[in-house]
């Protein structure tokens, strides 16, 4: 059974102290198998699995998504968070600014960007849950459940993602720096189906 371990809260996320988001997913088959690999690891729980939904926000023409940004509503249970991205940077990561602030409400940011030209261009949802490297407590891995397979995230420095997804048997074969939207829209174009939203039946 993997434990919930305390960080500082200064600690809780990287994107708190270096502002730079830097990750890779590894698509995974067995839950149980990679939940297994985490606690061998040295990996132990931050945060249960927790429901996510997420709007992506864009003006009618895609500014954003044409320039390589995002606007990001996301809800987690209680929480809910606000979340820029500026452009990746090239490479073998996945790696961008990042700002991102907590609020106490879902709806009203929804109609504060509305009456400001922004509307709803994507819903993704997902099962997430949050485990960190007792070693390096900035460092996270995010397992997540969505509607087009299982996912693991590595977030943390580039050196330690390589070297993690090497303790864990991945390579950087297996990285994965495709968006959500990206990798659901390329499901879709495999299976044949028109593009709707990535939600849960």
């Amino acid at each position: 059974m993997l434990r919930a371990l305390r960080c500082p809260q200064s600690l809780r996320r990287v994107t708190l102290l270096t502002m730079i988001e830097t990750e890779v997913k590894l698509r995974v088959d067995s839950l149980a198998q990679v939940r297994k690999l985490l606690r061998q690891a040295g990996f132990r729980l931050l945060h249960r699995r927790t429901f996510e939904a997420n709007l992506m926000l864009d003006t009618p023409t895609g500014t954003l998504r044409s320039s390589g940004r995002l606007l990001r509503l996301r809800q987690a249970g209680t929480q809910v968070r606000l979340t820029f991205k500026d452009k990746a940077k090239p490479g073998p990561h996945k790696s961008r600014e990042e700002l991102e602030i907590s609020l106490s409400d879902f709806n009203t940011p929804l109609e504060i960007f509305s009456r400001l030209g922004y509307q709803q261009t994507f819903r993704y949802e997902k099962y997430r849950t949050e485990f960190v490297d007792q070693r390096r407590c900035a460092a996270l891995a995010m397992l997540d459940e969505t509607p087009i397979g299982n996912f693991l995230e590595l977030e943390g420095p580039a050196n330690w993602i390589d070297g993690r997804a090497r303790d864990l048997g991945f390579s950087p074969a297996d990285y994965i720096t495709a968006s959500y939207g990206a990798l659901y829209l390329e499901h879709c174009r495999k299976i044949g189906v028109k593009p709707k939203e990535m939600t849960f039946a």
